[in-house]
């Protein structure tokens, strides 16, 4: 898929590119906009597809706006030449169709059933139906599962055995019918995990031996030295993080993370130095810094909005808001408008709330239409009780398609 093209972020396109709640409440008023959100679909432009949500906010989008489904099943129905290959060109659409279902559009059954059956991404399609849980729109998908599942699709397919879909196929197929017994038995107590190398008998020095290798031991090591809060972490880092593999890096910040105030010093010498344990002591800082680390957390979130190096701004986020600094809120305030990566916004809105608890009532209020389940959930929590606010929480408490916590945190707060 060639790159999105991300449009300005005060335009109502850029705005539903993004996902933001603000453009859900343009939209209706806006001529045109289904065409927006046409294209949100089929460009798919999500920063990181693996963790942001945007199925819902764009089928919500289409019920609201009262918007054909036609040109999402267009997009399917498109082979899409060389671009076919790609594992994401059709994954939105498909989960949008899904969420449509949810929200009682049963046209959308049809494209599905179709891709199900002739699309190259079949097996998204056969899960999004089943997942929808009603037998009536996923009847005779059984012998396409079958014929086209091998073990580990299968064993994918039933992850909920409660699904009445997954039941009603398992009565007719013996092959889900096993897939359902061994994902029970799996779950059941008794089941063994590999056992991880001991390192509980073994002196500091013994440890740090042993990180300097590769493999398991390696990691465990790494990860014992953190749970006992050694110092010699701090010196390991500094090595290791020169050049070692990432999945030995990842450890070490682990373990540093387990020392807590201890590495607050040296974590500040490397953010000065610039070093190659910069992000390391960024995290630290974020979560054990003082309020005189307010200027390297407030220009580290400033050059991450600037190189829009949206996973980097994740811990200066969380840690201004933990430190409750006046001075951060113009800038988590354009980060929210700006960043293209939905995921941010729920640390946004922890942020705003503790430092400026009145400005963060109107992002509360928005973050009702928000993409992300996160952002909803915190903003049924804490949006101002108006009349339209009150009303927006009613309806969510009653979607079916909502995820189930915001529903529960809407029902509560009614």
């Amino acid at each position: 898929m060639d790159k999105v093209v991300m449009q300005p972020a005060d335009t109502l396109h850029g705005q539903l590119q993004r996902g933001l709640g603000r453009a859900a409440r343009r939209a209706a008023a806006r001529p045109g906009a289904g065409e927006f959100v046409y294209d949100c679909i089929r460009s798919d432009p999500r920063w990181d597809r693996q963790v942001e949500s945007r199925s819902l906010f764009y089928a919500r989008l289409i019920v609201d706006l009262e918007l054909s489904i036609g040109p999402v099943a267009d997009h399917l129905a498109d082979p899409g030449g060389p671009a076919d290959t790609d594992l994401w060109r059709d994954s939105l659409a498909i989960d949008v169709l899904a969420d449509l279902l949810r929200l009682s559009r049963r046209e959308a059954a049809g494209p599905l059933r179709r891709y199900a059956e002739e699309g190259t991404h079949w097996y998204d399609a056969l899960h999004a139906l089943s997942s929808v849980g009603d037998p009536a729109l996923a009847g005779g998908l059984d012998e396409i599962a079958v014929a086209r599942c091998n073990d580990d699709d299968l064993r994918w397919l039933v992850a909920e055995p409660d699904n009445p879909v997954i039941r009603d196929w398992a009565r007719r197929q013996p092959r889900i019918a096993a897939a359902v017994a061994e994902h029970e038995a799996a779950g059941r107590p008794g089941v063994r995990c590999a056992a991880r190398p001991d390192t509980s008998g073994r002196s500091d020095a013994e440890l740090l031996e042993q990180a300097r290798h590769s493999g398991d031991s390696a990691v465990a090591a790494i990860l014992e030295l953190g749970r006992r809060r050694s110092p010699a972490l701090l010196d390991l880092a500094e090595e290791l993080l020169r050049g070692q593999p990432g999945r030995y890096g990842g450890a070490v910040c682990h373990a540093i993370r387990d020392l807590g105030a201890l590495a607050v010093p040296r974590a500040r010498i490397w953010i000065a130095r610039r070093s190659g344990c910069f992000d390391v002591g960024i995290s630290v800082l974020a979560r054990h810094g003082t309020e005189q680390d307010v200027p390297a957390l407030l220009g580290d979130l400033d050059t991450a909005l600037t190189e829009r190096n949206w996973g980097a701004a994740a811990s200066p986020i969380e840690g201004l808001g933990r430190l409750r600094s006046g001075a951060a809120v113009p800038l988590l305030k354009k980060t929210w408008t700006e960043s293209e990566y939905a995921y941010l916004r729920p640390r946004l809105l922890a942020a705003l709330a503790r430092t400026a608890p009145y400005t963060s009532e109107a992002y509360a209020t928005e973050g009702l239409w928000d993409c992300e389940e996160d952002v909803r959930r915190a903003a049924v929590a804490t949006a101002p009780p108006s009349d339209d606010n009150m009303l927006r929480i009613r309806r969510l408490s009653g979607c079916a398609a909502e995820d189930a916590d915001v529903r529960s945190a809407a029902a509560l707060r009614l």
